[in-house]
């Protein structure tokens, strides 16, 4: 399987859509009791481009660095109106570049906190953003935790590559605060870190 496979697999490959044979096996639950999220998603201040800080490592991604998703609207209609771009590299910064494109709908009565997003074709995987900055001056959401029901997958993403010190420790405090196994987080080299 290609890395774009493995890694676009990671926002679909939940195991309530049975795909994990596809992707090779989940990782361990690294969260018993997955929080709702914790406030509204505005999809304007979501859009645009995010830097992955840290995951909890799954054989779909296993390796990727460098990790990008880009989020903006389709220019198509239907009820799927966000493009999703995913970006890695394979085992090194200075690896095989990857890419592949999907496309999300947010979860209605979600207040834009739950998506569904896909990337072969008629299959939908959970995709939660559990917590979020507030607006920086640009209008954007500068940092967010993604996570899904099964407690198996988490992301941080935040909009720089390199984020302060101050940012990672509280990325690490929020993720522990709902409930997630720190020890269970894999960081993401990003370019200049």
């Amino acid at each position: 399987m290609t890395i774009s496979k493995r890694l676009l697999a990671g926002f679909i490959a939940v195991s309530s859509l049975g795909l994990s044979a596809c992707v090779g096996s989940p990782g361990p639950v690294g969260n018993t009791a997955v929080p709702q999220p914790a406030k509204s998603v505005a999809l304007p201040a979501y859009l645009g481009t995010w830097y992955e800080y840290g995951r909890y490592e799954a054989p779909f991604q296993k390796g990727c660095e460098g990790v990008t998703a880009d989020y903006s609207m389709r220019e198509t209609s239907g009820d799927a109106k966000i493009r999703v771009v995913n970006s890695c590299y394979k085992d090194s910064l200075d690896g095989e570049f990857d890419q592949s494109t999907g496309k999300a709908k947010i979860v209605e009565d979600s207040d834009g906190a739950k998506l569904k997003v896909s990337f072969f074709g008629p299959f939908y995987g959970d995709y939660w953003v559990l917590d979020r900055g507030e607006p920086n001056a640009d209008g954007q959401y500068p940092w967010s935790i993604v996570g899904e029901p099964s407690g198996r997958y988490l992301w941080m993403l935040t909009r720089e590559a390199r984020p302060s010190a101050e940012l990672r420790s509280a990325l690490e405090a929020r993720v522990r605060e709902l409930g997630y196994n720190w020890n269970l987080v894999r960081l993401t080299q990003q370019p200049g870190s």
